[in-house]
């Protein structure tokens, strides 16, 4: 097997300082950053992919190799994370020294001089062996402005034994050939809505929007001349479609206020076949203390269409270090233990790691073989939303139009096209 990080000086662009802790992770020494007591502050989300209790015993453990560094670690809910990273930096005078980013937040930030160009600290061993798609998450005009932590995508969970019920030995491997057994699934009465969504007025809805949209004819939302393309093509067909589904009664009406966990608890709970959710519900559904359907839960990479086999939105995340933090160094360094393939590997349960090596390694496959096996295919071909400084309020503008559109207040291309003719007023 290939290993990331071995007990050798890491790569020269490396500073001294940051190897020093990246040689600690990799070996377990103790090697310090820093001569004197340093304590960093971390913001992270609550929730979805490693948890709060995975990114604690993480952060101890660089804590114990790294005895002069305390971090502080603070977590908020996804929909609080933007704002509060923001909110923190005006002015420059910022409390965290390492924040995290959505993939779709580093043109933003970066523009806005929120978050430092780490490109010279990123070590050879990401450039080659981290997914790209997980690269890219970071990046901004090609630099990068996060280090790479967690690489993830929507997948389709089904429900092995509704399946069955139905008379269905696969699952789908198009989204037509999804609305078919949901069809036959609904017809028997095996469950009232087989399909469940996160299409709540938030960047959830976008997310599934979006990968639908790159089966459907293409996700390139904006050109690069900054033109509208988000109200046809693609994004338009998806947006009827998912629509349509609602029309039919194949999927849940409740979808229309969904978030992810919603949608986990009500599949969860026996309530859909079909479910489109991020990696970290695959364990979870399996778990018999909180899920009915433990033992029937099946994934597989999202359906394609059109000669599409399979496209995923990039939901991955970085770690970036601040422009106002007085420890730049030690932030790298810890940035970069977060995602070492060591520590990934170790944690690989809510979420896979981005190391495409790791995904070569029986011991670790072997723990999620479905879900690895997806994920193979689906991270080849994942789909960045617009790579733009303006996203916060285009996607603010989207959700709006999207749910006027699900809820039936605007047909699906006025909603689309109202947005469209805001857009040189939005990019200002």
């Amino acid at each position: 097997m290939t290993t990331s990080f071995t007990c050798r000086p890491p790569g020269r662009r490396l500073s001294a300082l940051v190897a020093a802790a990246v040689l600690a992770a990799a070996c377990g020494g103790g090697a310090s950053p820093s001569a004197g007591p340093v304590t960093l502050n971390a913001l992270f989300m609550k929730q979805a992919a490693y948890s709060e209790d995975n990114v604690t015993e993480m952060t101890k453990a660089f804590e114990d190799a790294n005895p002069n560094v305390t971090v502080n670690l603070e977590f908020v809910a996804y929909d609080a994370l933007h704002d509060k990273i923001v909110t923190d930096q005006v002015g420059g005078a910022g409390s965290y020294d390492t924040v995290l980013l959505d993939a779709i937040w580093p043109a933003e930030f970066a523009k806005a001089k929120i978050v430092r160009d780490i490109t010279a600290n990123v070590p050879a061993e990401y450039k080659n062996d981290v997914f790209p798609s997980a690269l890219a998450g970071g990046q901004y005009q090609g630099k990068f402005y996060a280090v790479p932590w967690i690489n993830d995508t929507k997948f389709l969970f089904y429900n092995k034994q509704m399946l069955a019920a139905a008379g269905f030995s696969d699952p789908p491997a198009t989204w037509d050939e999804l609305l078919a057994q949901a069809r036959a699934i609904k017809d028997k009465g095996i469950v009232d809505y087989p399909i469940v969504w996160s299409w709540s007025q938030a960047e959830a809805a976008i997310c599934d929007w979006t990968q639908l949209a790159a089966v459907m004819g293409g996700a390139d939302f904006v050109d690069d001349a900054g033109n509208a393309r988000f109200a046809q093509g693609g994004p338009l067909a998806a947006l009827e479609w998912m629509k349509k589904t609602l029309d039919d009664g194949l999927s849940n009406p409740a979808s229309t206020g969904f978030l992810e966990e919603d949608v986990r608890n009500t599949f969860s709970a026996g309530g859909a076949a079909f479910a489109l959710n991020w990696t970290y519900m695959y364990n979870l559904a399996n778990d018999p203390q909180q899920s009915k359907v433990a033992g029937q839960v099946g994934v597989v990479a999202s359906p394609g269409m059109g000669g599409v086999q399979t496209s995923g939105v990039n939901g991955g995340m970085g770690i970036a270090v601040t422009s106002s933090s007085k420890h730049p160094d030690e932030a790298v360094a810890y940035a970069l233990w977060m995602a070492s393939k060591p520590m990934q590997d170790k944690f690989a349960q809510l979420s896979l790691p981005m190391w495409k090596s790791s995904f070569q390694d029986a011991a670790i496959t072997k723990t999620a073989p479905e879900l690895f096996a997806a994920a193979n295919v689906e991270f080849t071909n994942l789909v960045m939303r617009p790579v733009v400084p303006y996203y916060t309020a285009l996607s603010s503008a989207l959700q709006v139009a999207l749910q006027e559109a699900l809820t039936g207040k605007k047909p699906a291309a006025q909603a689309l096209g109202d947005v469209a003719a805001k857009l040189p007023e939005i990019q200002k």
